[in-house]
């Protein structure tokens, strides 16, 4: 990573480009999610034209209503792990720009159901890839893995981009495969094209709009509201928090730069917090209580419970020096707009507010 051409003033934290997003066609994958439709607001707002292929949102409530996200773009319902229904989409769509996110994201759901997991996340993968190989538009691809696609040692440093891949649950192994499968096209299709695909893998993302199962954030303000007592399996595991806003701009300036340097940005990218923002399950559980407001205590939830890491870094000073890209927002501010979001009533306006901060590029 250290032989990339260009540097950027690490002093001055980068922000997405509007004279480059406006009136481009972009597509996103996985745009009713909490990720999508949280992209849907700053591509919109970025004067975007764009398209969305996923599912019907996972959860009752979801941010893509509440944010009436089928006005934000052309909403289109697809499993990406029908080929047929992908290249369709994405021939009719023709667009420059496809940003990747579709996925099975949770961990315990794929120990429930791991070849459905390995179905969306390499098989489908590879559909949306393929049919971006036979769209003449497509001139730039940012495909989102995890930062669970390392081999995970115990490190306490932060794994860097050439750290080897890995996954001990179908999930994180999974997302391992489909780095392998981004690098795959890449090198034996998209490249000669001068197709620009790289790969981008962020940490724990926290914010305003998630109600997915199994997941700290969503569980804790769920148990908060209801005045019970949340139940957590692993108090001391280690993550690497941030707020959704923070890798999402990272996704947006690495396609701007794929878009001028489709070789040399063409690998993957780690988009983390720093490192002071790596916290334990119960440190955030503390921090999200002061701010809520709250005393109801916490337990660790009784029987035995499938793998997870224990610890979990990233080292993002690629994206740094590269991409201009720097965290904004501390845990604890990500944590207060969490709680902001959930008790403001107007999330569309909630929700842009809380981007327009991202969208401004700020001194580091």
């Amino acid at each position: 990573m250290e032989n990339l051409a260009i540097k950027r003033n690490r002093l001055t934290a980068a922000a997405p480009d509007p004279a480059f997003w406006a009136g481009r066609h972009v597509l996103v994958t996985g745009h009713t999610g909490f990720k999508g439709s949280w992209l849907l607001v700053l591509l919109d707002m970025l004067g975007a034209k764009v398209t969305g292929l996923a599912l019907e949102p996972a959860t009752n409530p979801s941010m893509f209503d509440l944010i009436d996200g089928a006005s934000l773009c052309a909403h289109h319902v697809a499993d990406i792990g029908n080929a047929a229904a992908v290249e369709a989409i994405i021939t009719r769509a023709a667009p420059d720009i496809v940003l990747h996110l579709a996925a099975q994201p949770l961990v315990r759901a794929s120990y429930a159901d791991p070849l459905a997991t390995f179905r969306t996340n390499v098989m489908g993968t590879a559909h949306v890839l393929e049919a971006c190989r036979k769209t003449p538009s497509v001139s730039t691809i940012v495909s989102v893995t995890t930062d669970k696609c390392y081999a995970n040692d115990g490190r306490l440093t932060g794994y860097r981009e050439d750290a080897p891949l890995g996954g001990h649950d179908p999930y994180s192994n999974s997302k391992a495969c489909a780095e392998l499968v981004s690098a795959c096209w890449r090198d034996s299709f998209l490249a000669e094209r001068g197709i620009g695909l790289a790969t981008a893998r962020a940490g724990n993302v926290i914010g305003g709009g998630d109600w997915s199962a199994d997941r700290l954030v969503p569980d804790a303000i769920q148990a908060f509201a209801a005045g019970r007592t949340l139940e957590i399996r692993n108090p001391d595991a280690v993550r690497p928090w941030q707020h959704v806003l923070e890798p999402l701009t990272g996704y947006l300036l690495l396609a701007e730069a794929l878009a001028a340097e489709p070789t040399l940005f063409a690998q993957g990218w780690n988009f983390g917090p720093p490192p002071a923002d790596m916290a334990s399950v119960r440190d955030v559980i503390d921090l999200l209580a002061n701010h809520w407001g709250t005393s109801h205590p916490w337990a660790r939830q009784a029987g035995d419970h499938v793998h997870e890491a224990a610890m979990l870094t990233l080292d993002s000073s690629a994206a740094a020096d590269a991409l201009g890209w720097h965290p904004r927002l501390s845990l604890d501010r990500a944590l207060a707009l969490t709680v902001e979001w959930h008790r403001t009533s107007d999330k569309r306006q909630i929700t842009r507010a809380q981007a327009d901060y991202l969208l401004a590029p700020v001194s580091a």
